[in-house]
């Protein structure tokens, strides 16, 4: 599986909310770090437990993903999302570190985002 599809496939389980459609894009033993303050979900059944809870709570997604840089086995890409969180509109700006496994699966993802309140599109320039 190639980066971008890999990418695109992750964002339609985020904008379809199918914790088990993400959890198939990860290997058996994958490290899925969410926040880099917390400890990580080990796993693909712990990977598709968070993906339950924190997507349960989202609504009418707007979910964009930038130009990734890809070397070797490991790509980062930014992706910007606005949506309804518990019913309080968010926008979430982040990047994604990926290390992916030989047979296109993502064994090491680390996630860094920050939220702000309100819908807001991204700067000029984003994403490229």
């Amino acid at each position: 599986m190639r980066v971008t599809d890999w990418i695109e496939a992750y964002g339609d389980a985020w904008r379809s909310r199918d914790a088990d459609a993400a959890a198939a894009l990860f290997t058996d033993d994958a490290v899925y770090r969410s926040h880099p303050l917390q400890e990580p979900h080990r796993g693909t059944d712990a990977i598709r437990a968070y993906w339950s809870g924190a997507t349960g709570r989202q609504a009418d997604l707007d979910l964009r993903f930038g130009t990734p840089i890809v070397a070797g086995e490991r790509a980062a890409v930014e992706w910007w999302a606005q949506m309804s969180s518990d019913g309080e509109e968010v926008t979430l700006p982040g990047i994604l570190y990926l290390r992916f496994a030989p047979d296109g699966r993502c064994e090491e993802l680390r996630e860094s985002w920050h939220a702000e309140a309100g819908r807001q599109d991204p700067p000029a320039g984003w994403g490229v």
